[in-house]
């Protein structure tokens, strides 16, 4: 019988099968913080879809667990193979393989990176509107985690956009669900399904993307409070307005302070910054420039009711800089020696309370917590600095506790993957758990995909 690496080069070829060297390492781990990379045997680079069934088959055979993997910039572990395992990277499945200006929706495959996809997208006045701050993300990553960003607030998150997909089930079995059209009610929704369960279900080949019209004039605002709370209650009074912002985000102090050096250009006057707790950032766009002179002044207005120090009107320059940090906090945040990053979710309502507990608890554990988010949804990135590992274990599971009492969820769009993976066991309802688990075992009877994602974990982190 031949050995795996055999089968493996065969189905593939040689060169794109690594069982050995240090080039493994790059394979092994995401941008999870405090996590151990991974040990695969093998990283395999399939270039089909056939390949890619051909690869499973094999995998199921000789017993190697399969790990998928995009562009790596998760943030939950979700791309740290199993010891022994197998990483599928789906670097060479890189093509948009059609722009269907007419239906306004993209065929692209996994290893598409948003970038790519921006640029081609552009080219026909279309935008596929999920940002999640890496663009160097592929969107069969982005599929995998339900990914969000900045412009949920006004378009949602990748489950509002992705109409169908092609997929390999554990057994080496090739599916096709949903398509170009944008409403279906035949049956389960095998695509939503899919959406969200972190390379747990089966391996995305192929999708189908809704793409949008790309509006010429864009604007931002920024206004300082005093306050973490009058943010956050301005961020629901921006809402409730009836405004449709591209972009409502929230930064505190200390993240501003880490993103925004004196090159950004903000015109923020020093009386005014020494006194703010936390800023709000509001983009919007328009189809003229003049609607878009409307909706500033709309919004201006709008925000100094709610209680902003002041109001700003950033130059485009300075409003693509700050916007561009604001993206990049993650690493900001890494390179100041954060422990953990939090993307827990809650109603839009309850952030402000959630702020405060979690900033209550970061001081009670000795630690410190600060961050921004997406404040238009109630998406809280938190940067969590607490080097001791048991007592960071007994914050983030107050963290999400609080999180979860408020009626929100542990993660918004990170992902569970394996560094929340024992949180998430052991505070969601068992019941819930147990009928993921039964979907798990329909699809991957034999527990080959990606794992150690979501299930299987003790409490705090593996």
């Amino acid at each position: 019988m031949a050995d795996a690496g055999s089968l493996l080069c065969a189905a593939v070829g040689a060169e794109h099968v690594l069982a050995a060297g240090p080039s493994l390492v790059d394979y092994s781990h995401d941008e999870a913080l405090g996590l151990a990379p991974g040990r695969p045997a093998f990283v395999v680079r399939p270039g089909s879809t056939a390949e890619v069934a051909a690869v499973l088959r094999i995998a199921g055979t000789q017993g190697l667990t399969v790990t998928a993997r995009g562009s790596g910039t998760g943030l939950s572990g979700g791309a740290a193979a199993g010891r022994g395992g197998l990483v599928l990277s789906f670097e060479r499945m890189d093509q948009i393989l059609e722009i269907d200006t007419s239906n306004q929706v993209a065929v692209v495959q996994p290893g598409v990176t948003l970038a790519a996809l921006d640029s081609a997208t552009a080219e026909c006045g279309l935008v596929y509107p999920v940002f999640p701050g890496e663009m160097g993300a592929s969107l069969g990553g982005t599929i995998a985690t339900n990914a969000g960003g900045m412009r949920a607030v006004k378009y949602g998150v990748t489950r509002q956009h992705v109409l169908g997909l092609e997929a390999v089930l554990a057994s080496g079995e090739v599916i096709r669900t949903g398509g170009k059209h944008v409403k279906t009610s035949s049956g389960y929704n095998l695509t939503q399904l899919i959406i969200g369960s972190e390379g747990t279900l089966a391996l995305v080949t192929e999708a189908t993307i809704r793409l949008y019209p790309r509006l010429p004039c864009q604007a931002a605002l920024l206004a300082p409070f005093t306050s973490l709370e009058q943010v956050s209650l301005a961020a629901v009074g921006v809402v409730a307005s009836g405004a449709r912002p591209l972009i409502l985000e929230y930064v505190d102090m200390l993240t501003m302070a880490a993103i925004a050096d004196e090159d950004v250009g903000l015109g923020v006057p020093a009386s005014i910054r020494e006194s703010a707790q936390a800023y709000l950032l509001v983009a919007s766009e328009e189809r003229t420039a003049e609607s878009l002179d409307a909706d500033m002044l709309a919004l201006a207005d709008l925000l100094t009711e709610l209680g902003a120090a002041d109001v700003y009107l950033l130059p485009a320059p300075a409003a693509r800089r700050l916007i561009e940090a604001r993206e990049k906090a993650f690493w900001a945040a890494k390179s100041a020696g954060a422990d953990e990053i939090v993307d827990a979710v809650v109603p839009l309502a309850a952030m402000a309370g959630f702020l405060s507990q979690a900033t209550r608890l970061g001081s009670e554990a000795g630690g410190l917590i600060v961050g921004c988010g997406h404040a238009g949804d109630g998406n809280v990135h938190l940067a969590v600095f607490q080097p001791d590992p048991a007592a960071r274990t007994r914050l983030l599971r107050e963290i999400y506790s609080a999180a979860l009492a408020l009626g929100g969820a542990i993660s918004g769009e990170h992902g569970i993957g394996t560094a929340k993976k024992g949180y998430f066991l052991e505070l969601t309802d068992p019941l819930t758990v147990g009928l993921m688990r039964r979907v798990k075992q329909a699809f991957d009877p034999q527990g080959i995909l990606a794992p150690g994602n979501l299930f299987d974990g003790p409490p705090g982190p593996a």
